[in-house]
């Protein structure tokens, strides 16, 4: 039985986002056309389990607003956001858009779900430098939950 809040199905929100890390990471990569990227990954075996309308909300969201979300990561990494590791950078990239974008979403677990994939898919201390980076950025963006 999967996790439930609130109506929503918590399991398929998280395949969701490790989805959407795989296929933002691809899109970095490759420089396709969003759409194409997830028509791609829409055709996985996998993504019959997992939230499609929350998968595709956070690649287009992101694909919108990259300049905005890069802005707002920038102040808080140590290095260029094209110099940051692909994995990291689309880990960043996704949880600064729900940060930003995506109230419904708990700071916490954005940032839990962003550690979580990182150290999944990313090098074996990446989801360090990203809880580093998006706790200041949710001290900045959700001051008030984070703080209150």
């Amino acid at each position: 039985m999967s996790a439930r809040a609130h109506g929503l199905d918590l399991q398929a929100r998280s395949r969701a986002r490790r989805r959407a890390l795989q296929a933002l990471y691809a899109w970095q990569l490759s420089g396709s056309h969003m759409n194409a990227v997830i028509e791609q990954f829409r055709h996985e075996q996998d993504m019959e389990v997992a939230d499609l309308e929350y998968f595709e909300d956070l690649l287009h969201g992101v694909e919108q607003h990259v300049d905005e979300l890069d802005a707002c990561l920038r102040p808080h990494l140590d290095r260029e956001v094209a110099q940051v590791d692909p994995i990291e950078r689309a880990a960043l990239r996704l949880a600064a858009y729900e940060l930003k974008h995506r109230p419904d979403v708990p700071y916490r677990v954005v940032l839990n779900e962003a550690i979580e994939v990182t150290k999944r898919f990313g090098a074996d201390h990446g989801h360090s430098y990203v809880n580093g980076v998006l706790d200041k950025l949710a001290g900045e963006l959700r001051a008030i939950e984070k703080n209150g």
